[in-house]
């Protein structure tokens, strides 16, 4: 099931909401404010958030814009004890794809993030992703370089594939380990470094400048 960011300062909410979430399977990892918040969406990736709008230190509004600014396309749930008219255009115009006024029923919430994790996010359902020179065709699993043809081993092609499909977004060594090498448990950040200088090497990267190293914060694929 999907991988939840639930953003809520309120602890009772956030123990009812993390309850029923992780009863419906979901892995749900929660926060009390917009600061740590917006520290987690940098260094991990979510299927979906779920995002109070009255937070400490950082509100709502602000860490949703600030993630849409950093390229992040996952899907946002705002959640807000106001019912304004003006409320809820502010979010959904900074980014918010649904808007959910305290206090609700859970029961809508759960149907809300079904509809959300439905939605078929354009450039999940691409099999051609191209950026500058690279185009990789995840159907016949090929990548060519300025049209020439480049070998790939499955590993670094899904790590490539994963980038591809996040451009812009940062993800640290923990998070690709997860999304990438999610079947070996016992994988080490050296199998992620090797794949690196595997991938740069393929794509002419000797200069770190399409996979970026954000040193201490992770790496960001950019074109």
């Amino acid at each position: 099931m999907a991988k939840i960011l639930l953003v809520e300062d309120d602890v009772d909410i956030q123990f009812t909401v993390s309850t029923v979430l992780t009863r419906d399977m979901h892995t749900v990892e929660s926060v009390g404010d917009g600061i740590e918040a917006s520290d987690r969406l940098l260094a991990c990736t979510y299927d979906l958030i779920i995002l109070d709008l009255d937070l400490p230190r950082r509100n709502g509004l602000q860490v949703c814009r600030q993630f849409r600014d950093q390229g992040g396309k996952t899907p946002i749930l705002m959640l807000t004890a106001k019912s304004t008219i003006e409320e809820k255009a502010g979010g959904l115009d900074c980014g918010a794809d649904d808007y959910l006024t305290k206090p609700f029923d859970t029961r809508e919430l759960q149907a809300r993030l079904r509809a959300l994790l439905r939605r078929p996010s354009d450039i999940l359902q691409n099999t051609v992703l191209r950026y500058g020179p690279l185009e990789l065709n995840t159907s016949t699993r090929r990548l060519s370089r300025e049209g020439e043809e480049v070998y790939l081993v499955p590993r670094d092609f899904e790590l490539l594939e994963f980038f591809m499909r996040h451009p812009g977004q940062v993800f640290s060594t923990e998070a690709l380990l997860e999304r990438v090498w999610h079947t070996d448990k016992d994988v080490s950040p050296d199998a992620l470094r090797s794949s690196l200088k595997r991938v740069r090497q393929k794509i002419g990267d000797t200069n770190c400048s399409i996979i970026e190293n954000l040193p201490k914060v992770g790496y960001r694929f950019q074109v």
